[in-house]
């Protein structure tokens, strides 16, 4: 695997998991938490440039990810802030990036292999 790519997908595991973070804190936390939401802003737009990154790599996504729809959102909170919708960012967070995160796991495993073997080398 191409060391940008293994990168990125090395992101995007840590980035998966300050989801979880935000998402084991419930739905109540989130809609009344100005920071949390703050911060799933920020890890979507993260993974929404991670993903324009790993498309223009040539990395194909696996069932169940669109990068396309990553980079719409991301372009989205950063252009469209002002109309963001708190429940929807909460179900982007807690149930579409779960889902994005299962369907990447085999990718992120063989990135963190590819790494891994880097470093030995």
């Amino acid at each position: 695997m191409d060391r940008k790519a293994a990168k990125e997908l090395a992101h995007i595991a840590a980035w998966f998991e300050r989801v979880a973070e935000i998402v084991e804190r419930g739905r109540d936390a989130y809609l009344t938490d100005v920071l949390l939401q703050e911060a799933g802003d920020s890890l979507m737009m993260k993974l929404g440039e991670a993903a324009n990154r790993l498309s223009r790599l040539g990395i194909l996504a696996p069932d169940g990810v669109e990068w396309a729809l990553a980079v719409a959102n991301r372009n989205f909170i950063i252009h469209q802030y002002d109309e963001i919708n708190r429940s929807i960012t909460w179900q982007t967070l807690a149930a579409d990036l779960g889902v994005w995160r299962e369907s990447l796991t085999p990718l992120i495993d063989d990135a963190r292999g590819a790494l891994a073997a880097e470093e030995q080398t």
